[in-house]
């Protein structure tokens, strides 16, 4: 089983705790895909964890529900409420209709068993904690895909030791990849109504992330960039 790892900081160095790491578990090792997953539609996708499940309502909401869980000892979460509401008010309204619930979910043993950041759930999204120290260490080498996305939104891969490999956000890179990439990919799920295979499902959900997350997140920061050099050089003068 693919298995996270919680370090008990007060007894172990850090070295220690990344040799510990790399014995107990490997988020790669089942499948080295999309790190942010939607529920298959079916018997044959993956396993989905247990979750809490929110029956959809019978009428149209005005907004969604955002519902924070403790993220669990080790672990936290690297998005707010402010933030999503804010990204997601970006898309237009129609696209925020069937959205009912976005969970910051807590991690437990078994969820452990289930690498991902992300999923949806009927009318419910779902994003996972991560490590506090922000440091992901595995002993398989990502998967070319993984290794690339990451890296768009600033994930910095390094192999400092044979046969470990080690994904290190920042604070900044973490949240840029939950707000611009995990939770529009898990939307995208909740959006697609017409695929209904796994492989069908995942190609529309990561379109729909960088159609709608990634694109648009870039021309801003382009745009703010360019602000930013006006600014400079009127200051400069």
């Amino acid at each position: 089983m693919v298995r996270r790892f919680q370090p008990n900081l007060k007894k172990r160095t850090r070295l220690r705790n990344r040799s510990l790491l790399i014995k107990q578990r490997s988020r790669f090792s089942v499948a080295a895909r999309k790190l942010g997953r939607g529920a298959p539609s079916n018997h044959q996708g993956p396993f989905v964890p247990p979750e809490d499940w929110h029956e959809p309502s019978e009428t149209p909401l005005e907004t969604f529900e955002v519902v924070i869980q403790e993220p669990g000892q080790g672990y936290r979460h690297v998005v707010t409420e402010r933030q999503i509401r804010e990204r997601l008010s970006l898309l237009p309204a129609a696209m925020l209709a069937p959205l009912e619930v976005v969970q910051l979910s807590r991690m437990t043993r078994k969820k452990r068993t289930y690498p991902c950041y992300g999923m949806q759930w009927g009318n419910a999204v779902y994003l996972y904690p991560v490590e506090t120290h922000l440091a992901e260490y595995f002993r398989r080498p990502p998967a070319p895909a993984v290794y690339n996305e990451t890296r768009m939104y600033g994930g910095r891969w390094t192999r400092d030791e044979p046969g470990i490999w080690t994904l290190q956000w920042t604070e900044r890179s973490i949240q840029d990849y939950y707000l611009n990439n995990v939770l529009i990919h898990e939307l995208g799920h909740l959006l697609d109504q017409r695929n209904s295979s796994y492989r069908d499902r995942e190609r529309f959900a990561e379109w729909f992330a960088i159609e709608y997350g990634y694109t648009p997140s870039r021309r801003t920061e382009l745009a703010a960039r360019g602000v930013r050099k006006l600014v400079r050089r009127h200051h400069a003068k």
